[in-house]
C-alpha cells in the first residue's frame, strides 16, 4: 500500500488529493493538507475519486462500428478507420463538413488543454462547437469587448474583499465557476467572520443564499435589468469613484447616458424587487472599502447573458474595484505567455463568420452548440455549402447538455462518420463509428492549464500519474496526438511528431518577440534544454519557461516579489517562495515544479493594469459598440412583466454532480442529488400539485414528467429542474445512471432562444406550463 498526490479533476476548485494505492488501484482519497492552494479541503466529488476511477462501465478498449453494431477493436484498427474515412469526406465536401464538439471535461485534463487547438488547426474547420455556449461564453465575449482579450477575466479577490455581490452562482454546491477557489464555502464564511458582507442574487434560496447577509430573489432572467439599475444609481447619486482606474478607462459618460432609462423604479416591476432594495444594494456596494461583483451560470444562460456579464465589470470599474486588492483582479497563470508591453492591441471581434443555416455569428471562433443539429440535418442549398457530415466529439454529451436533444439524437444517426474520444458509451457516443476511450484519471498526469487563469491566488501545481498505465490502455495525450495525425493525412507518423511540431512552432515565434524570455536565442538550443519524459511534459516545461515566472524574478509583470509576500491566506513557506523565484535567476521550469510536489505558491492576486488590456485603444472600453447596439433589446424588457400565474424555469446544481458525467457513480447519486421539479407551495396549491406525485412540464421544445418537490426555497412563479439528466436512451452503457435516469430539462427547449451576442443557449428563466399528471 502506498500514497500518491493528485489534483482533483472533477470540478473547477482543483483541490489537491492524497490517494491511497493498493494493488495498483486507488482505494481512498483524502484532502492533501500540504497543498499550497486547497490546504486539505475536499468535497464529496473528490472523496468519490476511487469510484470514479474504477467505474466498471468505463470503456477499456476502442470500439468500431461494423454492420451497424459496435465491437471492440485494436488501437491501430480504430485510428486506421478514422484516417481512411475522414480524409475523403474533407477532400470531397471541404473542411467545414467536419464538426468538432468539445465538452466540459476537456478543461480538466492535460490532453484537453494541449491538443484540441492542434486538432482544429489540422481540420481547418469553422464548424467548432463547445460547452462554452451552454455556460460561460457571455463572460468571454464581454471580457473580449471590454478588455480586448476573451480570457482576460477578472475574478473576485475572495480572501481580501469586504463586500461580495454574487449573482446566479451557488458555489456551496458548484464549488465555483470561472473563479477557481478551493473551499469556496470556507472563504465565504471567512468573509463574514471578518465583518464583510455577502449579498446573493438568486431566484432560489440556495445553500449559498442562506449564508448571505442579504438575499435578493428577482424574477429569473432579469439580472441585466437589476445590474443596469445599480449602475444608474451610482451615477444618479454621485457614487462613481474610478480612482486609479481613471487613467485606463474610456466611455464612462457614454455608459451614464446608456443606462438613463434603467432607474430602480423603472426595473422594479420587471425584476419583481422594490426600488428601495435595489438602491440600498448599490449604496452598500459603493460604500464598501473593497468590493467585488461576481456573476455566473444564472446570469449567463439567460436572454441577456452578455449584457449581464458586461454590467458586472462595469460595476467593478465604476466603484473603483477593478484591479485592486479586495476587488476583482486578473490572475497571472504560470503557463500563459510572458506579458507583452502594455499598449494598444488588436481588440476582439465578433461575427467573423456565421453558421450556415440560421446565420448565427461566431464568438471566440465557436458557433452555438444549440445550432449543431440544424447544421447536420438541414440539406445544402448548393453543393459544397458545408453541411456537417462527420463529427468528432471529445468528452462531450450534447444530446443531454444542449437544447432539443431529440433532434440532435436523430441528426447524429444521419452522419457519414462520427468519432468520439470518451470513456463512456453515453447518450451521444452511442452513435459513434469509432470510440477512443482515455484511461481513468489516476493513470494520467495533471496540470490545470485553464483553471489557473481564473484562480483566486496565483499558484502552480503538477501531479504525475498516480498509477501506471494499465495494459491495453493508451495515454490520453497519445490518443489525441494520433487522432490529429489521422485527420491531417499523417496517419502512421509517431505521435511525438505532433508535440515536436507544437514546440518548434511556438519557439519559432517566441524567439522573435522582444518581451519573450527566449528572445534572440536559437530555437533548437532552447528545445534541447527542455526536460520531461514525454511530449506533453516537454510542452509544459516550455510553457513554464516562456511564462511570466520563467525568466528573471522581475519578469512577472514588473516585479513579483510583492505578489509572493503577504496575502491573507494560503502562503506557505517550506521552500515554495524560493521555488517560485525559480531558484534564483533560472526561473520556473518543470524540474523546479517537480521538486515541489504540493505546489508552489506565487502569492495573492495583485493589480496588473494596463498589462492585460489588448483593446485597440489600450484602455478599458466601457461601452463597446456591440453592447451599445444590444441595449435597446434590454430596454424593451422593461415592459416584460409576466401575467400572474406565469411560471419560469431555472436549473440547479447538486454538490454531488457535474453536468451529466458523474451520474454513473453510486456515491454521488444519493441524498438530495435527485431529478425533481421544485415548486413553491403557493404555486403547487394553485396548480393542484402534490409532493412526490408526477408533474407535467411543457415548454417550447416538448414536455417532460418529473416528480414534484414542494419547497419554499424557490420563489413563487419559479420552478426548478436540474441539468444533465435524462439517461433513459437505449444503447448506452451507464448502468447506475440508467437505473435512475431522471429527465432532460433541455428537451423543454427548441434551441431558438439564444443570447445574440454570444450564441449562448437560454437555459434559465424561460416560460413553462406545469400541471399534475392525472
Amino acid at each position: 500500500m502506498s500514497t500518491a498526490l493528485r489534483i482533483c479533476p472533477l470540478c473547477e476548485a482543483t483541490c489537491g488529493l492524497t490517494l491511497t494505492i493498493d494493488g495498483g488501484r486507488v482505494t481512498a482519497a483524502r484532502g492533501d493538507r500540504d497543498d499550497v492552494f486547497s490546504q486539505g479541503f475536499i468535497c464529496p466529488k473528490g472523496a468519490a475519486f476511487p469510484e470514479v476511477d474504477a467505474d466498471p462501465d468505463r470503456l477499456t478498449r476502442p470500439l468500431v462500428r461494423e454492420n451497424g453494431a459496435l465491437r471492440e477493436a485494436t488501437w491501430d484498427e480504430a485510428f486506421a478507420l478514422v484516417a481512411a474515412r475522414i480524409r475523403p469526406l474533407i477532400e470531397q465536401h471541404g473542411p467545414n463538413a467536419v464538426g468538432l464538439v468539445l465538452g466540459n471535461p476537456n478543461v480538466h485534463t492535460v490532453a484537453g488543454a494541449l491538443y484540441p487547438p492542434l486538432l482544429i488547426g489540422a481540420l481547418r474547420t469553422r464548424s467548432l462547437f463547445t460547452a462554452s455556449t451552454l455556460d460561460q461564453m457571455p463572460k468571454h465575449v464581454s471580457s473580449g469587448l471590454l478588455f480586448g482579450d476573451a480570457f482576460a477575466i477578472p475574478v473576485p479577490d475572495l480572501d481580501r474583499t469586504d463586500h461580495l455581490l454574487m449573482l446566479g452562482a451557488n458555489p456551496l454546491d458548484s464549488n465555483g465557476s470561472l473563479c477557481t477557489a478551493p473551499d469556496f464555502p470556507g472563504r465565504l464564511k471567512a468573509l463574514r467572520r471578518r465583518g464583510g458582507t455577502l449579498t446573493v442574487v438568486d431566484p432560489r434560496r440556495t445553500r449559498t443564499a442562506r449564508l448571505a447577509d442579504r438575499h435578493l430573489a428577482p424574477r429569473p432572467g432579469t439580472d441585466a435589468l437589476l445590474l443596469a439599475a445599480l449602475v444608474h444609481t451610482l451615477f444618479a447619486e454621485d457614487l462613481v469613484r474610478l480612482g486609479p482606474l481613471a487613467d485606463h478607462v474610456e466611455g464612462v459618460e457614454e455608459v451614464r447616458h446608456a443606462v438613463r432609462d434603467f432607474s430602480p423604479e423603472a426595473v422594479a416591476a420587471a425584476c419583481d424587487l422594490t426600488a428601495d432594495a435595489i438602491r440600498t444594494t448599490a449604496r452598500e456596494l459603493a460604500a464598501a472599502e473593497a468590493a467585488a461583483v461576481y456573476g455566473r451560470m444564472g446570469s449567463s444562460t439567460v436572454a441577456y447573458g452578455t449584457l449581464a456579464n458586461w454590467l458586472v465589470d462595469v460595476l467593478n470599474v465604476l466603484t473603483g474595484n477593478l484591479d485592486r486588492p479586495g476587488g476583482a483582479l486578473f490572475p497571472l497563470s504560470a503557463t500563459v505567455p510572458a506579458p507583452r508591453p502594455a499598449g494598444p492591441g488588436r481588440g476582439f471581434a465578433l461575427g467573423r463568420w456565421t453558421s450556415r443555416v440560421s446565420g448565427h455569428p461566431e464568438a471566440k471562433g465557436e458557433l452555438p452548440l444549440a445550432a449543431l443539429a440544424e447544421e447536420i440535418d438541414t440539406p445544402e442549398r448548393a453543393p459544397g455549402e458545408g453541411r456537417i457530415r462527420a463529427l468528432i466529439t471529445v468528452a462531450a454529451n450534447p444530446v443531454l447538455s444542449a437544447p432539443d436533444g431529440r433532434r440532435l439524437d436523430a441528426a447524429l444517426g444521419s452522419l457519414d462518420l462520427m468519432v468520439a474520444v470518451d470513456p463512456y458509451l453515453n447518450e451521444t457516443t452511442r452513435h459513434a463509428d469509432v470510440v477512443l476511450p482515455p484511461p481513468p484519471p489516476s493513470q494520467s498526469a495533471h496540470f490545470d492549464f485553464a483553471f489557473n487563469q481564473f484562480a483566486v491566488r496565483n499558484q502552480v501545481r503538477y501531479t504525475p500519474a498516480a498509477v501506471p498505465l494499465a495494459e491495453g490502455r493508451m495515454d490520453e495525450c497519445e490518443i489525441h496526438a494520433r487522432l490529429i495525425l489521422a485527420v491531417s493525412g499523417m496517419h502512421g507518423a509517431p505521435p511525438s511528431a505532433v508535440d515536436d511540431l507544437a514546440i518548434d512552432t511556438t519557439l519559432a515565434k517566441a524567439v522573435t518577440q522582444e518581451h519573450s524570455p527566449v528572445y534572440g536565442q536559437d530555437p533548437k538550443a532552447v528545445a534541447a534544454r527542455l526536460t520531461g519524459a514525454t511530449g506533453p511534459e516537454r510542452r509544459l516545461d516550455l510553457m513554464l519557461r516562456l511564462g511570466p515566472y520563467g525568466g528573471s524574478r522581475d519578469a512577472a509583470d514588473g516585479g513579483s516579489r510583492d505578489a509572493r509576500d503577504g496575502g491573507s491566506r494560503g502562503a506557505r513557506d517550506g521552500g515554495s517562495r524560493d521555488a517560485a523565484d525559480g531558484g534564483g535567476s533560472g526561473g520556473l521550469t518543470l524540474d523546479v515544479l517537480r521538486a515541489a510536489p504540493h505546489g508552489i505558491d506565487l502569492g495573492p492576486l495583485r493589480p496588473r493594469l494596463p498589462g492585460p488590456l489588448k483593446t485597440r485603444s489600450g484602455r478599458v472600453e466601457l461601452l463597446p459598440a456591440p453592447i451599445a447596439a444590444d441595449l435597446p433589446r434590454l430596454r424593451a424588457a422593461l415592459r416584460d412583466v409576466p401575467e400572474p400565474g406565469t411560471l419560469r424555469l431555472v436549473g440547479r446544481r447538486h454538490l454531488r454532480s457535474n453536468n451529466s458525467w458523474l451520474h454513473n457513480i453510486p456515491a454521488l447519486t444519493g441524498g438530495s442529488n435527485r431529478c425533481t421539479l421544485q415548486v413553491h407551495p403557493e404555486d403547487a396549491e394553485r396548480l393542484g400539485l402534490t409532493a412526490g406525485a408526477p408533474a407535467r412540464i411543457t415548454g417550447e421544445g416538448g414536455e417532460l414528467t418529473a416528480e414534484t418537490e414542494i419547497t419554499d426555497t424557490v420563489r413563487p412563479g419559479v420552478v426548478s429542474l436540474p441539468h444533465g439528466w435524462g439517461h433513459d436512451r437505449p444503447g448506452t452503457r451507464t448502468t447506475v445512471a440508467a437505473a435512475r435516469p431522471g429527465v432532460n430539462v433541455n428537451q423543454l427547449l427548441d434551441g431558438s432562444r439564444l443570447d445574440p451576442l454570444s450564441g449562448t443557449a437560454v437555459l434559465n428563466g424561460f416560460p413553462v406550463r406545469v400541471s399534475p399528471v392525472l
